[in-house]
C-alpha cells in the first residue's frame, strides 16, 4: 500500500475537505495525514469517535516531539486519533510557527507513512510554496495529486507549479453545473503533463455535513458521490 498526497497551489483550494471526503469512502484500510505545515483544522472540524473533540496535541506535533531519534512507521499509530465513523487521523500542527522548530521532520515521516503496513494513507499537505522542505514529504509519495479550480488564475498557478513539480494527476474542484465541461478544460491546458485530470464536485453543503455524523444525506451528497468515484480511479492509476 502507499502514500497519497494532495496538495494545490494557489488558496488550497478544498484540499482538507477532499482528503477527508476521500479517506471516509476509501475502499481500503487508510489513515488521514494532516500535513500541511502551515497548520490544519481537522482537531476543530471533525468530531472523535465518542462525540467529543480531538486532542490537538496528539498528532503531528506530539510525533514531532518523539521522533528526533529516529522514526519508523510502528511510531505513527501511538499519535493517532478516530474520527465518528472510526477513521483514523493524524492531527496535523496548530499554526505555521510550529513547523519552523520541525524542518527536520517531513522526510522521515514521508518514509514512515508510505511504510505503515496494511493501509494506504491520504496526506493533505495543503498549499504548497511557503514551505518548501514538504518536498522532503513528497518525494517519497507513490501519487501527488494537485487540486485547482477552473478558473483562470488557478489554472495558470497550476500550470506553473507543473513546472516544478512531479504531479501525477489533477483534480478539478468544480461546478455541479458545468462538471465534465471544467473537467475538460482544466484536461486540453495541462495537457500531458500529468497522467489523469478528474473531478470532485464543489459541494458547500456536503462539506458542512461531513463536518457531522455520516448520515443518508451526506452519502447521496454530490460531494459523497463524486468522492467514490474519484477514489475509485486513483487506486485504478495505482
Amino acid at each position: 500500500m502507499g502514500l497519497i498526497v494532495l496538495a494545490a497551489d494557489k488558496g488550497a483550494p478544498g484540499v482538507t475537505t477532499a482528503a477527508t471526503a476521500l479517506a471516509a469512502v476509501w475502499p481500503r484500510p487508510v489513515l488521514l495525514a494532516e500535513c500541511d505545515p502551515a497548520g490544519g483544522d481537522l482537531a476543530y472540524r471533525l468530531p472523535a469517535a465518542d462525540g467529543g473533540v480531538l486532542n490537538p496535541a496528539k498528532g503531528l506535533l506530539s510525533l514531532g516531539a518523539t521522533a528526533r531519534r529516529g522514526l519508523e512507521a510502528a511510531q505513527i499509530q501511538q499519535h493517532t486519533q478516530k474520527i465518528v465513523g472510526g477513521l483514523d487521523v493524524l492531527v496535523g500542527l496548530g499554526h505555521g510557527e510550529q513547523a519552523a522548530g520541525l524542518t527536520w521532520l517531513w522526510g522521515p515521516l514521508g518514509r514512515a507513512l508510505a511504510a505503515i503496513p496494511g493501509a494506504d494513507v491520504i496526506a493533505d499537505c495543503g498549499r504548497l510554496g511557503a514551505h518548501p522542505q514538504i518536498g522532503d514529504l513528497m518525494a517519497e509519495a507513490e501519487q501527488v495529486v494537485l487540486f485547482t479550480r477552473a478558473t483562470l488564475d488557478h489554472v495558470a498557478h497550476l500550470r506553473e507549479r507543473l513546472q516544478i513539480t512531479k504531479a501525477h494527476g489533477v483534480v478539478v474542484i468544480a461546478d455541479p453545473r458545468n462538471y465534465r465541461g471544467s473537467i475538460e478544460d482544466v484536461r486540453r491546458i495541462v495537457g500531458p503533463t500529468v497522467q489523469f485530470v478528474h473531478g470532485l464536485a464543489h459541494d458547500p453543503k456536503g462539506a458542512e455535513l461531513l463536518r457531522g455524523q455520516w448520515g443518508g444525506r451526506l452519502d447521496r451528497s454530490l460531494l459523497i458521490r463524486t468522492a467514490r468515484d474519484l477514489a475509485a480511479r486513483l487506486v485504478s492509476h495505482r
